[in-house]
């Protein structure tokens, strides 16, 4: 397992086991062993279109277990968190089959997702705890300033 806390605080990155089958491959996505697992809510999965960014968006109880078995998605994570050590800094990090991990975002910070591939792409979520409507925050997307490399 790859920590990348130099960057934000909490966030890791798992690379996963993809085993290939002849009839149809196997994507790994989480064990109840596993680094990141942190509990059971809901698992549902999401799609986003190409050049398209969805977010911001924080939860205050819920930890996210990100996955991309389809196309290819980049995730940005802003820590706002006063007082963490990683306060004010942000983390860029592409998922696909062929970067086949498993991000783990922390409850308290931002994050906010766009679409890479002119196709299908998809995300899994394993979340910590059901959806609550009032455990989370969301921002337009120009509220946080980022800039966004070019596709």
């Amino acid at each position: 397992m790859l920590k990348i806390s130099e960057y934000i605080k909490g966030l890791v990155l798992t690379p996963l086991k993809k085993i290939d089958q002849p009839k149809g491959d196997i994507y790994h996505a989480l064990k109840k062993k596993d680094d990141g697992f942190s509990g059971f809510g809901e698992v549902y999965f999401s799609s986003v279109h190409y050049r398209k960014i969805k977010g911001w968006k924080l939860h205050k109880k819920m930890i996210l277990n990100l996955v991309v078995p389809v196309g290819e998605i980049e995730f940005v994570v802003f820590d706002a968190r006063e007082g963490s050590a990683t306060f004010n800094q942000f983390n860029t990090i592409r998922l696909s089959q062929k970067n086949y991990k498993r991000l783990t975002v922390p409850n308290g910070v931002w994050v906010a997702f766009r679409g890479r591939d002119e196709g299908l792409n998809l995300l899994l979520n394993i979340a910590s705890i059901e959806h609550d409507p009032n455990e989370s925050e969301v921002l337009d997307v120009s509220e946080i300033t980022y800039e966004w490399s070019k596709l």
